[in-house]
């Protein structure tokens, strides 16, 4: 039988036999232990001899088959659920490295994903080594960074928040020659958009927080990839550092992820209507978004994506201050960190979501300080048009 197609798999997903109910909205399961049937039993599953749960750090139905849903969804063979988006990145980071070794991170990141490579990974004698947007494109360049303690390759693409796009493929034959993991964020793009797993990554994380979750009410996380991968990062730092999920977060994200494919489409198709008026606005500078034919990262958007998301950043003309009028004056769009969200969300990432960046380590990465990111939600596209367009009068 052919496999079903992922906007059937969002609203399916995977039959779950350790839940015995026939509820169409499987239940929450907010428990913190399990009873077992006898001793006999609680001692088998301790010694892994049998399935089951034994205690929520560990696994719960409802967290297990958002895992089970997340794994179909990308096409991996397992899957890990987290507290939160950085709670997945460092338990990738923090159970498959170890002191002295290091690993190759583009310089454009989320800004708490780069505080935790560049400041905190140091603690534990972890070395980040970033690249430049400029460099990412050359086979030559990130070889030269890979030594024999090099552990992984990290990208995200599209990246936060100058919407940079990194040839997923590239980076994974580079892995694979180096015979190193690839860890792709596909946090931007969702799984409804692009692939990693099937492109040569090994390893893909989210901030479930996002378009998976998609209505800004919850935190949460997820890693997937092979079994193996993924039982050596449970056992190494998930059991027992304990960045685990709630049930009830969990549910709230299998419920976010049945909508998942239509609320992309649209974010999507807003979010081009929008970057095509602002790069025909004379009071805009410069436009980031990967659906124009100007972006450097155009073609290889075009054939790793499937559509071009739904951020768009740009760059108004008169500086940070400019900026700054204008979100200040939006009365649509709301003034607010975070994305993927159904609704539009406007923030400048300079003194907010890349603060954790110096000015120095900003201009590396390409961000402006007069960058402001949109998230571009699911109004209608005009509405948001003359929002932004009221508000560019006044600068």
């Amino acid at each position: 039988m052919k496999e079903n197609a992922i906007d059937t798999k969002a609203v399916h997903g995977i039959k779950a036999s350790y839940i015995k109910s026939n509820d169409l909205v499987p239940p929450i399961h907010m428990t913190s232990t399990f009873k077992f049937n006898n001793a006999a039993q609680g001692d088998k599953l301790f010694r892994g001899e049998e399935d089951g749960f034994i205690y929520t750090r560990i696994s719960n139905p409802t967290i297990t088959l958002l895992e089970e849903k997340i794994a179909c969804l990308e096409n991996g063979e397992s899957a890990i659920a987290t507290a939160s988006g950085m709670a997945a990145i460092s338990s990738v980071i923090m159970s498959l490295l170890k002191p002295e070794e290091n690993f190759i991170s583009c310089t454009t990141v989320y800004g708490g994903t780069f505080a935790l490579f560049n400041n905190h990974a140091k603690k534990y004698k972890i070395q980040a080594r970033f690249i430049a947007p400029s460099k990412s494109r050359s086979v030559k360049d990130i070889k030269k960074m890979i030594t024999e303690d090099t552990r992984l390759l990290y990208i995200e693409t599209p990246s936060n928040p100058t919407l940079d796009i990194i040839d997923i493929k590239l980076w994974a034959d580079i892995a694979k020659q180096a015979g190193i993991y690839l860890v792709v964020d596909n946090t931007f793009a969702s799984p409804y958009l692009q692939a990693p797993l099937e492109l040569g990554a090994h390893i893909v994380v989210h901030s479930a927080t996002k378009y998976i979750g998609g209505h800004g009410d919850l935190i949460g996380g997820l890693i997937t990839g092979d079994k193996k991968t993924m039982d050596l990062i449970r056992e190494e730092y998930v059991y027992h550092f304990g960045p685990t999920m709630s049930p009830f977060n969990a549910w709230l994200i299998l419920r976010g992820m049945k909508t998942l494919c239509v609320r992309m489409e649209k974010h999507c198709d807003n979010a081009m209507k929008i970057a095509l008026w602002l790069d025909s606005h004379p009071k805009v500078k410069k436009v980031y978004y990967p659906g124009l034919e100007s972006h450097c990262g155009h073609n290889t958007a075009k054939a790793q994506m499937k559509k071009y998301g739904g951020m768009v950043a740009f760059e108004v003309k008169g500086g940070v201050q400019a900026g700054r009028n204008i979100m200040n004056r939006v009365r649509l769009c709301a003034l607010a960190v975070s994305l993927g969200d159904c609704e539009t969300l406007i923030q400048h990432p300079a003194s907010m979501t890349h603060a954790t960046y110096s000015k120095k380590e900003r201009e590396k990465a390409g961000i402006s300080d007069g960058l402001i990111r949109l998230s571009v939600g699911l109004e209608n596209p005009d509405d948001i048009i003359n929002d932004l367009k009221q508000a560019m009068e006044k600068i």
